[in-house]
Protein backbone atom coordinates (compact mmCIF):
# COMPACT_ATOMS: atom_id res chain seq x y z
CA UNK A 1 0.00 0.00 0.00
CA UNK A 2 1.19 3.46 -0.76
CA UNK A 3 -0.15 6.06 1.92
CA UNK A 4 -1.19 9.37 0.04
CA UNK A 5 -0.64 12.47 2.80
CA UNK A 6 -2.97 14.93 1.83
CA UNK A 7 -0.33 17.43 3.16
CA UNK A 8 2.35 19.86 2.22
CA UNK A 9 3.73 19.01 5.63
CA UNK A 10 7.81 17.94 5.10
CA UNK A 11 8.08 16.93 8.49
CA UNK A 12 4.88 14.82 8.46
CA UNK A 13 6.33 13.53 5.25
CA UNK A 14 9.74 12.88 7.32
CA UNK A 15 7.96 10.63 9.71
CA UNK A 16 5.82 8.57 7.82
CA UNK A 17 9.19 7.18 5.67
CA UNK A 18 11.10 7.28 8.79
CA UNK A 19 9.10 4.54 10.18
CA UNK A 20 8.78 2.83 6.86
CA UNK A 21 5.42 3.85 5.63
CA UNK A 22 5.29 4.23 1.50
CA UNK A 23 3.74 7.66 1.33
CA UNK A 24 3.31 9.97 -1.34
CA UNK A 25 2.07 13.76 -0.75
CA UNK A 26 -0.40 15.39 -2.56
CA UNK A 27 -1.07 19.39 -1.27
CA UNK A 28 -4.69 19.62 -1.23
CA UNK A 29 -6.30 22.84 -2.30
CA UNK A 30 -8.41 23.86 0.68
CA UNK A 31 -9.16 27.31 2.22
CA UNK A 32 -8.41 26.61 5.23
CA UNK A 33 -8.41 30.16 6.69
CA UNK A 34 -12.05 30.28 5.76
CA UNK A 35 -13.58 26.91 7.36
CA UNK A 36 -11.24 27.27 10.82
CA UNK A 37 -13.41 31.12 10.34
CA UNK A 38 -16.93 29.10 9.86
CA UNK A 39 -16.10 26.61 12.52
CA UNK A 40 -15.25 29.51 14.62
CA UNK A 41 -18.27 31.17 14.26
CA UNK A 42 -20.34 28.18 15.30
CA UNK A 43 -18.44 28.05 18.22
CA UNK A 44 -16.93 24.41 17.56
CA UNK A 45 -14.30 23.38 19.88
CA UNK A 46 -10.72 23.64 18.98
CA UNK A 47 -10.51 19.03 19.06
CA UNK A 48 -13.18 19.74 16.38
CA UNK A 49 -12.07 22.60 14.04
CA UNK A 50 -8.42 20.00 13.55
CA UNK A 51 -10.38 16.94 12.89
CA UNK A 52 -12.47 18.95 10.87
CA UNK A 53 -9.88 20.49 8.52
CA UNK A 54 -8.01 17.52 8.71
CA UNK A 55 -10.88 15.48 7.22
CA UNK A 56 -11.67 18.43 4.43
CA UNK A 57 -8.05 17.49 3.64
CA UNK A 58 -8.12 13.98 3.42
CA UNK A 59 -11.62 14.41 1.40
CA UNK A 60 -10.55 16.73 -1.46
CA UNK A 61 -7.58 14.35 -2.42
CA UNK A 62 -9.84 11.31 -1.71
CA UNK A 63 -12.19 12.63 -4.60
CA UNK A 64 -9.43 12.89 -7.01
CA UNK A 65 -8.12 9.68 -5.83
CA UNK A 66 -11.29 7.35 -4.81
CA UNK A 67 -8.79 3.98 -5.25
CA UNK A 68 -6.23 5.19 -2.65
CA UNK A 69 -5.72 5.36 0.94
CA UNK A 70 -5.36 9.13 2.28
CA UNK A 71 -4.47 10.64 4.86
CA UNK A 72 -5.37 14.64 5.83
CA UNK A 73 -3.87 15.97 8.88
CA UNK A 74 -4.54 19.55 11.13
CA UNK A 75 -3.17 20.69 14.20
CA UNK A 76 -4.63 23.68 16.66
CA UNK A 77 -2.75 25.45 19.10
CA UNK A 78 -5.40 25.94 22.10
CA UNK A 79 -4.14 28.60 24.30
CA UNK A 80 -7.31 29.14 27.09
CA UNK A 81 -10.35 30.26 24.81
CA UNK A 82 -8.18 30.92 21.85
CA UNK A 83 -6.38 29.05 19.02
CA UNK A 84 -3.65 30.02 17.67
CA UNK A 85 -2.53 29.65 13.74
CA UNK A 86 0.75 30.25 12.25
CA UNK A 87 1.84 32.96 12.08
CA UNK A 88 1.86 35.78 9.14
CA UNK A 89 4.84 37.97 10.12
CA UNK A 90 7.38 38.00 11.78
CA UNK A 91 5.81 41.03 14.28
CA UNK A 92 2.59 38.40 14.38
CA UNK A 93 5.70 35.47 15.51
CA UNK A 94 6.69 37.42 18.37
CA UNK A 95 3.02 38.53 19.77
CA UNK A 96 2.56 34.44 20.06
CA UNK A 97 5.39 33.79 21.78
CA UNK A 98 5.00 36.81 24.21
CA UNK A 99 1.62 35.89 24.99
CA UNK A 100 2.52 31.87 25.08
CA UNK A 101 5.64 33.24 27.70
CA UNK A 102 5.27 31.38 31.37
CA UNK A 103 1.85 29.74 30.26
CA UNK A 104 0.82 26.40 29.68
CA UNK A 105 -1.02 25.50 25.91
CA UNK A 106 -2.77 22.78 23.82
CA UNK A 107 -1.67 21.08 20.75
CA UNK A 108 -4.07 19.15 19.30
CA UNK A 109 -3.28 16.87 16.61
CA UNK A 110 -5.56 15.33 13.75
CA UNK A 111 -5.83 12.67 12.00
CA UNK A 112 -8.26 11.67 9.50
CA UNK A 113 -8.09 8.72 6.89
CA UNK A 114 -10.13 8.02 4.16
CA UNK A 115 -10.22 4.32 2.38
CA UNK A 116 -12.28 3.94 -1.20
CA UNK A 117 -13.77 7.40 -0.45
CA UNK A 118 -14.85 7.32 3.10
CA UNK A 119 -13.36 7.90 6.17
CA UNK A 120 -12.70 5.09 8.08
CA UNK A 121 -10.16 6.19 10.74
CA UNK A 122 -10.02 9.44 12.88
CA UNK A 123 -8.19 10.39 15.99
CA UNK A 124 -6.98 13.61 17.49
CA UNK A 125 -3.83 13.78 19.71
CA UNK A 126 -3.30 16.02 22.62
CA UNK A 127 -0.12 17.64 24.12
CA UNK A 128 0.37 20.08 26.77
CA UNK A 129 3.23 22.41 26.83
CA UNK A 130 4.24 24.88 29.00
CA UNK A 131 6.81 27.52 27.85
CA UNK A 132 9.40 29.20 30.35
CA UNK A 133 9.06 32.89 31.04
CA UNK A 134 11.64 33.92 28.31
CA UNK A 135 12.83 37.41 28.34
CA UNK A 136 11.69 39.94 25.11
CA UNK A 137 15.57 39.97 24.18
CA UNK A 138 16.04 36.14 23.67
CA UNK A 139 12.36 35.86 21.75
CA UNK A 140 13.23 38.90 19.40
CA UNK A 141 16.40 37.12 18.19
CA UNK A 142 14.34 33.89 17.91
CA UNK A 143 12.11 35.05 16.08
CA UNK A 144 14.98 37.00 13.71
CA UNK A 145 16.76 34.08 13.39
CA UNK A 146 14.21 31.20 13.07
CA UNK A 147 11.47 33.16 11.04
CA UNK A 148 11.57 31.10 7.68
CA UNK A 149 11.42 27.75 9.44
CA UNK A 150 8.69 29.24 12.36
CA UNK A 151 6.30 30.89 9.94
CA UNK A 152 5.10 27.13 9.27
CA UNK A 153 4.38 26.29 12.68
CA UNK A 154 1.45 27.56 14.82
CA UNK A 155 2.20 28.95 17.98
CA UNK A 156 5.30 30.14 16.36
CA UNK A 157 8.27 27.44 17.24
CA UNK A 158 9.09 24.33 16.56
CA UNK A 159 10.29 21.95 19.19
CA UNK A 160 12.31 20.01 16.77
CA UNK A 161 14.66 22.52 16.20
CA UNK A 162 15.61 25.77 18.84
CA UNK A 163 12.25 26.42 19.73
CA UNK A 164 12.96 23.32 22.45
CA UNK A 165 14.88 25.61 24.58
CA UNK A 166 11.20 27.75 25.16
CA UNK A 167 9.69 25.08 27.18
CA UNK A 168 10.27 23.66 30.83
CA UNK A 169 7.46 21.10 30.50
CA UNK A 170 5.98 18.38 27.76
CA UNK A 171 2.81 16.44 28.43
CA UNK A 172 2.21 14.00 25.68
CA UNK A 173 3.26 12.18 22.62
CA UNK A 174 6.61 13.63 20.88
CA UNK A 175 4.92 13.11 17.14
CA UNK A 176 2.05 14.83 18.03
CA UNK A 177 3.87 17.86 18.66
CA UNK A 178 5.23 17.50 15.02
CA UNK A 179 1.75 17.71 13.86
CA UNK A 180 0.81 13.71 13.89
CA UNK A 181 -0.47 11.15 16.03
CA UNK A 182 1.92 8.65 14.15
CA UNK A 183 1.49 5.84 16.62
CA UNK A 184 -1.86 5.22 16.79
CA UNK A 185 -2.16 5.46 12.86
CA UNK A 186 0.47 3.06 12.74
CA UNK A 187 -1.06 0.78 15.03
CA UNK A 188 -4.52 1.51 12.82
CA UNK A 189 -2.42 0.44 9.75
CA UNK A 190 -1.27 -2.75 11.00
CA UNK A 191 -3.84 -4.12 12.80
CA UNK A 192 -5.70 -3.34 9.74
CA UNK A 193 -2.94 -5.07 7.39
CA UNK A 194 -2.09 -2.01 5.46
CA UNK A 195 1.22 -2.19 6.58
CA UNK A 196 3.29 -5.06 8.26
CA UNK A 197 3.29 -5.56 12.03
Amino acid sequence: MTLLLASSSQIRLQLLRAAAVEVKAIAPRVDEETAKAALLAEAARPRDIADTLAELKARKVAEKHPESTVLGCDQVLELGQEILSKPVTPADALAQLRRLSGKTHKLLSAAVLYHEGQPVWRHVGEVRLTMRVVSDAYLQDYVARNWESIRHAVGAYKLEEEGARLFSAISGDYFTVLGLPLLPLLGYLGDRGLIAS
